[in-house]
């Protein structure tokens, strides 16, 4: 019988894994995330971060939103496990290549704030719990609230662009399908509005935004005011446009983490298709209206919702703590310990 490098692999994790477990090595219990996980190990992790990533922002202030979307785009595909910082191999592909995390950026950058933790903490924190860190950060230096996370996450031994294409929804989702993905990670209705209020960072692509555009001056997504629309086609339809590499604001703050972004689709000027929808739609408009007003109402959602949504654990039996993020572990890693197991 022929057997995959892939099953040798698993096999020489399992057995490494439950050597290191009978030598009590194990740095804590894999499936319980808690608030002091590296209180003995790492304890100056938080600080770390924090300081490193107010640095990172205050040179390149687009990073908070790109961190964001990392975050959510890996919690998405099997669990928040920093699968999608890893590279392609000669036996997957990486998430990076599915068509659905277009304009994903800066994985790079969350690279030099694992690479500072790992001066202070070698082996310790995982890519995953860094993720979160990191874009819990991003919401906070950007004026948004200040969210607590519990940690003790692990990293990914795969990634697969397939299961990306399958599990990440498109730019054309409707609010009901949003809906149904935030409800499955035990988010209420008003979790799930507040968690789209991410999107008060950042930009959106035309290539995402032409969808939902009309043709002939009919607009396509019902509720988007005229004149917006107008703008819209002109902006990624027009003479010289390139989708691709075209790019508008979610909305005029788009380096604050404020309600400015509900504003924006009360006034029938939202972007993606989802974002005109929840404006109409009659289990989120109200929602919509109250956020526009209740800059604090939607804080206290979104740091629930964000806690929820980094809380999304569906990894593997076998995974690890990688002090790269971007590789995971091979034979002849293991073989001279450069991964930590557990």
């Amino acid at each position: 019988m022929e057997v995959s490098n892939g099953s040798v692999l698993a096999v020489l994790v399992l057995m490494l894994l439950l050597r290191m477990r009978g030598l009590g090595l194990v740095l804590g219990e894999p499936g319980h995330l808690s608030y002091d996980f590296y209180e003995q190990s790492c304890p100056q992790l938080e600080s770390i971060v924090k300081w490193e990533a107010a640095r990172i922002f205050l040179e390149q202030p687009e990073v908070p939103s790109a961190f964001l979307r990392l975050l959510f785009h890996d919690c998405q595909v099997q669990g928040c496990d920093a699968s999608i910082l890893l590279e392609t191999s000669p036996n997957t592909t990486s998430e990076m290549g599915s068509h659905k995390n277009f304009g994903i950026r800066d994985r790079e950058v969350l690279g030099k704030i694992k690479s500072t933790v790992e001066a202070e903490c070698p082996g310790t924190v995982s890519c995953a719990d860094i993720l979160v860190l990191s874009a819990r950060e991003a919401v906070a230096s950007s004026g948004g609230p200040t969210i607590r996370v519990p940690l003790g996450r692990r990293d990914a031994l795969s990634t697969s662009g397939e299961l990306a294409d399958a599990s990440l929804p498109p730019a054309t989702a409707p609010v009901e399908a949003m809906l149904r993905i935030f409800a499955e990670k035990g988010m209420t209705v008003e979790e799930s509005v507040a968690i789209m209020g991410a999107h008060t960072l950042g930009v959106a692509h035309c290539v995402s935004v032409e969808s939902s555009l009309g043709e002939g001056g009919v607009a396509q997504a019902p509720g988007r005011a005229a004149g917006f629309e107008s703008i819209l086609r002109e902006s990624c339809l027009g003479s010289g446009a390139d989708p691709g590499k075209t790019y508008l604001p979610n909305d005029f703050t788009l380096f604050s983490f404020d309600n400015q972004y509900y504003r924006e689709l009360v006034a029938g000027r939202g972007l993606l298709r989802v974002d005109v929808e929840i404006a109409a739609h009659p289990r989120t408009a109200a929602l919509v209206r109250r956020y526009a007003v209740d800059l604090a109402g939607f804080f206290q959602a979104f740091a629930s919702a964000f806690e929820l949504a980094a809380g999304d654990r569906r990894n593997p039996a076998l995974a690890t703590t990688c002090r790269d993020c971007r590789f995971r572990p091979t034979i002849a890693d293991l073989k001279k310990k450069r991964f930590i197991l557990t």
